[in-house]
């Protein structure tokens, strides 16, 4: 029994290890894509539909070729009511997010996404799926005054870049209240599989009304470079990206993903003023960063707790992985505790804890 139970918790860390790995590498792969510094090709919206184009090929083949995974029951009033306007704003959230890449730094981004627990809690008040409390707010305030002391601290500020991010961060924010609000209500829940081969489909749909406008031309009137295996390979990190979620969201608890998510921004804001030396980091920067952590960390700890008081007395660590390692093999694929690892490429895993927001074991530019 202890050895079993050693191996599963190896086996979680190593998977924890992989997400955190994929989750920074593809951050940090499409900031270098992207960048005119670097491979140059300033084209975000190209960059989204052709991850987008790629992860639904898949997912078609692995549901109706190669039939590895089961379709769900989805009926045309739930794709047109609950899939598309989810894919809308998926697909917004990733088109201004890998928009913000052409104009700011990896370092800066990862500290404006402190902002989307505030972003999360103020859509899911707006929508009706949580109610104002003065903890919370206080918590929300803490992590704003953080990241207006971080933007302050920024030596290469860009406004434009700054209102791409947050736009794409409150984008992101209304889709995790809208697949909480509108799937979960139908009773609806799809893995990794599933969620990209219906949403991908049509968020390359609605990415292809703003290529045609902004993109298109650009490509015709200029020598853009395409090498396939850069684009090959870096569509297979964001599909990658996606399993590792599902596979660590299948092994740990909330409290885990979240402690491995603060982890995993510490290191990318590292990683990238290494990767890319233009990206300088500010005293002003750190501390104001911190700040605003330490209100996203306070904030997924009510919220965490709030889920637990509704639950009732959970097995002891030991008696959890034995009895999650004898439900894997009928699980069906879905998250045995509904916990959501938000990530740019991760388009649609629902759950009871999708309105905490992402500390980041989770975007993607693309996914």
């Amino acid at each position: 029994m202890a050895k079993m139970i050693n191996k599963t918790l190896l086996l979680t860390y190593s998977y924890l290890l992989i997400y955190i790995l994929l989750s920074s590498g593809v951050i940090l792969y499409n900031k270098w894509v992207l960048s005119p510094k670097y491979f140059n090709f300033p084209l975000p919206i190209t960059l989204t539909m052709i991850h987008m184009g790629f992860s639904g090929f898949v997912a078609f083949l692995l549901i109706r070729v190669f039939k590895v995974v089961s379709p769900v029951k989805m009926t045309f009033e739930i794709y047109v009511t609950c899939v598309v306007p989810i894919s809308a704003f998926f697909a917004s959230s990733l088109w201004f997010g890998n928009t913000a890449y052409l104009h700011i730094s990896v370092a800066f981004i990862q500290m404006l996404k402190a902002l989307m627990p505030v972003a999360t809690f103020i859509m899911a008040v707006v929508c009706g799926t949580d109610k104002a409390r003065c903890d919370v707010f206080m918590n929300m305030l803490l992590v704003s005054v953080g990241v207006v002391v971080s933007s302050y601290g920024e030596i290469n500020f860009n406004v434009i870049g700054t209102v791409y991010q947050v736009t794409g961060i409150f984008a992101e924010a209304l889709r995790l209240v809208l697949t909480q609000v509108l799937l979960q209500k139908k009773g609806l829940t799809l893995n990794p599989v599933t969620s990209l081969y219906y949403i991908a489909p049509c968020s390359f749909v609605f990415l292809s009304l703003p290529w045609y406008v902004l993109e298109k031309p650009n490509i015709e009137v200029s020598q853009i470079q395409f090498n396939f295996w850069i684009f090959f390979s870096n569509a297979l990190c964001a599909l990658a990206l996606n399993f590792s979620i599902f596979l660590v969201i299948g092994r740990t608890g909330a409290v885990t993903i979240r402690v491995a998510g603060v982890l995993k921004d510490w290191i990318l804001i590292a990683l990238s003023t290494v990767i890319f030396p233009e990206s300088t980091i500010t005293g002003l920067n750190i501390i104001g960063y911190a700040i605003a952590l330490c209100g996203v960390v306070m904030y997924n700890y009510i919220k965490i707790k709030d889920v637990k008081a509704t639950q009732p007395i959970t097995d002891s660590l030991p008696d959890r992985i034995t009895k999650d390692w004898k439900a894997k093999s009928s699980s069906d694929g879905e998250s045995p505790r509904g916990i959501e690892l938000n990530d740019e490429e991760a388009p649609l895993i629902t759950s009871r804890l999708s309105h905490i927001g992402r500390t980041q074991l989770g975007t993607h530019t693309a996914v």
